[in-house]
């Protein structure tokens, strides 16, 4: 009987898996907002974690064909175009809220993207972590890629009895070849960071982090916003002076925190740059994506401030293990000037939307920056009704 009940549930499980992994993605309707296309299903959920993961497919030790291993969640992606393969390194996350890093590939980017065989197998320091997540992959021109991530850990310091205070630190890794990394010093710095991103170039013959300085594990505090700092040595990376190019400011979308989301791209117009901001409301904390460009000649210049959010959580993307919360720390593009871009909604699942170099340079530049007021924003409202009411007549 049991045997019986193995086989039959076998069958199924490898059926259903591969109807999900080959499922085709769609794209939405026509219109839009024209800036760009919001693909309808997530790239990859936690449905998505491969079989042999999660399932002992011994008969003798699995005899019901059990779930042994639980996945949770697939979200918070780095992302890089590697071997003619569209690949993320995701974040997973486990029935026992422990998250790892595992890359899946893919052939076009927006659907049938499968997992590698097994996870990202992340050296540790001397002080190992608790935690792990949010990987930004950068393509230096070093030639290595480099993977910063969130290595979270215990407060050493918490009261007795305190079990949630933690302690943020950047981790820095990097590969040749995503298969084999090393391992370097945590980022040094005089603030927890929790958010750093790395620059493609040297800038000053030095490596450029994209910070976000904050007091504690969860409060930025006297934290500005995103932060640029010059090191030395990655090997040795410490941050010593840093400055804040992109501030936070009262009641926008930003005013509690903000960060910089994957490493920016160089354009003709500057460096595009995605970011995430978050306030606080009556819901609770709300995450959003927005967008901004520095100068190519000098990187800590703010050339293009668009206002308001890019992307904010719709539909169902709203709700999961942390509602009302849309992250990025991956994107892509291509030689051709196609922009992917993935998101995850909700702590919970994997998303992509398509643009392009030129839709967002555009978007950054003719979009109205926050006047800060409401009379302000009615102001470029009426400014856009008088242009084209104006056009009406010619």
């Amino acid at each position: 009987m049991k045997n019986i009940i193995f086989e039959e549930r076998f069958e199924t499980l490898l059926s259903e898996h591969e109807t999900l992994l080959t499922k085709p993605n769609e794209e939405p309707g026509a219109c839009g907002n024209g800036v760009y296309r919001r693909y309808k299903y997530p790239v990859l959920t936690a449905a998505h974690a491969p079989l042999i993961w999660r399932y002992d497919f011994n008969k003798e030790s699995n005899p019901w064909l059990m779930e042994r291993i639980g996945i949770n969640a697939v979200f918070n992606a780095g992302a890089m175009f590697f071997n003619n393969k569209y690949i993320v390194v995701a974040r997973v996350e486990g029935y026992d809220r422990k998250s790892f890093f595992a890359i899946a590939e893919s052939e076009n980017g927006i659907d049938n993207f499968r997992f590698w065989d097994f996870p990202v197998v992340l050296p540790e320091t001397e002080d190992p972590d608790t935690n792990v997540y949010d990987m930004r992959l950068t393509q230096h021109e070093d030639g290595w890629i480099y993977g910063i991530f969130c290595t979270e850990r215990k407060d050493p310091t918490a009261p007795k009895g305190d079990l949630s205070s933690a302690v943020a630190a950047a981790g820095i890794v990097r590969t040749h070849d995503l298969v084999n990394w090393e391992r370097l010093p945590d980022l040094k710095s005089k603030s927890q960071q929790r958010n750093v991103v790395l620059h493609p170039e040297f800038v000053d013959g030095k490596y450029a982090l994209y910070t976000r300085p904050q007091d504690g594990f969860i409060d930025t505090g006297t934290g500005g916003g995103i932060g640029w700092a010059l090191v030395d040595d990655i090997a040795k990376a410490e941050v010593k002076d840093e400055i804040i190019i992109d501030h936070r400011y009262y009641h926008t979308i930003k005013e509690l925190k903000n960060g910089e989301g994957p490493h920016p791209i160089k354009t003709q117009k500057g460096w595009l740059h995605l970011a995430h901001g978050v306030r606080n409301c009556a819901a609770g904390l709300r995450y959003v994506l927005y967008m901004y460009m520095t100068s190519l000649e000098d990187p800590t210049k703010l050339v293009a401030t668009p206002g308001g959010y890019f992307m904010a959580p719709e539909e169902t993307e709203q709700i999961g293990d942390v509602s009302n919360v849309l992250f990025s720390n991956g994107w892509i593009a291509d030689e051709d000037g196609t922009v992917y871009i993935y998101y995850a909604s909700s702590d919970t699942r994997l998303h992509v939307a398509v643009s392009s170099i030129e839709k967002l340079t555009d978007y950054c530049f003719n979009t109205p920056a926050d006047g800060f007021r409401s009379a302000e924003s009615v102001k470029t409202i009426c400014e856009l009704v008088a242009k084209n009411k104006q056009l009406s007549k010619t």
